[in-house]
Order: C-alpha cells, then structure tokens, then sequence
C-alpha cells in the first residue's frame, strides 16, 4: 500500500501541542514567539570528540556518547531499503514527519507495553543489525523498534529538542541516515560552568548521508537532541533501532515480557504497526 497522504507525501498533518510544520503554523499567530536564548554553538569532530566552538570565541571540550559509522550502509542497499519502505503506508506524525513504526504498541505515561501486534522487526533489517553487533560499541545490541521517519522540507520537517525514554528504551540509539545529509544538534540548556552556566551550548553533529551514528551515555541522557528545520533541504529518511532498558532483561521486574519482544522482533518478520 502507498502511503496515505499522495503521491507528493505533503498534504497531511500530524502536529499535536506545540509541535508545529509548514502546513499547520498559519493556524497559530506565528512561529517562534519566544526570542531565542543566548548559546554558544559548537561542531562535533568525530576524529578528536572533541566539540569545537564554530567561531573560535571558546575552548573545545570532550563529547562523549557519539559513535559514527561513515557508509554503513551503500548505495544499492540504501535504494532497496526505500523502495521497500515506499510500498508500505507512511503515517502522518508531528512537526512535518511521517512515520512507519516496527514496534509493541507503548503508554509512557502510565508504562504499559503491549506485545500483541507486535510482528517485529522487518526482513530487511536483519542484516543490518548483525553489521552493526560487529561494531565493539555495539556488541550486544539487540533492539526491540525500529522507527522510520520520513522528513520533507516542504513540509517543514523537524524534530524539537528532547530526551528519548530510558524506562522501556536502553542505552543506545542507532540511526541510518538516508538519502540526505542533515545535522544532529545536541543541546545543553543550562550550560556548562567553564563557558557561563546561563547560556544554553549546541552541538552540531553532522550525519553523511548512509551513515550510522550512536547516541549513548552523556549524550544520550544529558544532552537533548534535535533534527532542525533549517537542516532538512531535501527528502530524508532514517531508520532508528531501540533496545531494552534494564528492567525488561534479564534480572528486571518485567524480564518476561521483555523475553518476548526480543523473540518477536528478532524474528524479522514484521510490519508497520
């Protein structure tokens, strides 16, 4: 089935909140009423890890918790994965996205998980993850969601700075970037001492188009991560893959049912939910 919202993929809307795209910001006063906070803003530099201040005005400083993976993936199988994601619906999501999402269906806020109609992960992903369980900083890496995004910049894709949930979701979050270079940007809002602790700090994490990256430890759970608007000049699409927190492995309270997503998602037999 092609996806639900025609052939241009822009006419739909999935915004809640305060969420916002292109195509629902006219039904508010205007976009961005707040003046923006002062920041310092800095680029990350894979080869040192290091975040280097973009204008020279401040002193680097360690980034730890980013793992990029340059070609992980080439260009044939980058066009076999979009063309098999193209055949299925894509669903309209917030901020300007659409979404496909290989998952057991979750309520955060009250932490329920349901494993049924979870059918796991898709076929053509199986590949890729034992690729990246051959990368030390991955070994062991099982995930449970794989979540396909779609961004547009006629649509006004973004995603606003935030933290991913750490009750059902693990450690580490993979990414494949596909078909369009972009920007990770990670942001510390209350600052760091040595640069004025008032002053929100952004790093720019830039993603090559067929790479992976790995947001973990410091990053992951200090750092907020963004996808900007202004960073989306053409179609985007990438795959994110999850693991299991603690609590449902071996040893947590809910071991059992997280046996049971790792059955069925490993099975890579799955479809969009």
């Amino acid at each position: 089935m092609m996806a639900p919202d025609g052939s241009d993929g822009v006419s739909q809307c999935g915004c809640k909140g305060i969420r916002l795209c292109l195509l629902c910001v006219n039904r508010k006063e205007k976009e961005g009423t707040k003046d923006p906070k002062a920041a310092h803003h800095f680029i990350y530099n894979p080869e040192t890890k290091l975040a280097v201040c973009k204008d020279a005005g401040s002193a680097s400083f360690s980034f730890p918790g980013i793992f990029l993976w340059d070609e992980f993936i080439s260009e044939e199988e980058e066009k076999q994965l979009i063309n098999s994601m193209d055949q299925d619906a894509w669903n309209p999501s917030q901020s300007g996205r659409r979404k496909q999402d290989f998952g057991p269906k979750v309520n955060f806020k009250k932490r329920k998980v349901r494993v049924g109609g979870f059918s796991g992960l898709p076929s053509l992903s199986k590949e890729l993850v034992l690729r990246m369980q051959q990368e030390p900083c991955l070994s062991g890496f099982q995930p449970v969601e794989q979540c396909n995004l779609d961004y547009n910049p006629q649509r006004g894709s973004a995603i606003d700075p935030h933290f991913d949930d750490s009750w059902l979701w693990g450690e580490r979050l993979v990414t494949i970037n596909m078909l369009s270079d972009t920007t990770l940007t990670m942001s510390l809002e209350q600052g760091l001492p040595e640069l004025g602790p008032s002053e929100e700090i952004h790093v720019a994490v830039r993603l090559p188009r067929r790479c992976l990256v790995v947001v973990y430890g410091e990053a992951r759970h200090r750092w907020k991560h963004a996808i900007r608007r202004q960073d989306i000049h053409k179609r985007r699409v990438c795959s994110t893959y999850r693991e299991l927190s603690a609590e449902f492995l071996p040893g947590g309270q809910q071991a059992e049912v997280g046996a049971q997503l790792l059955k069925i998602a490993l099975d890579f037999k799955g479809i969009p939910i």
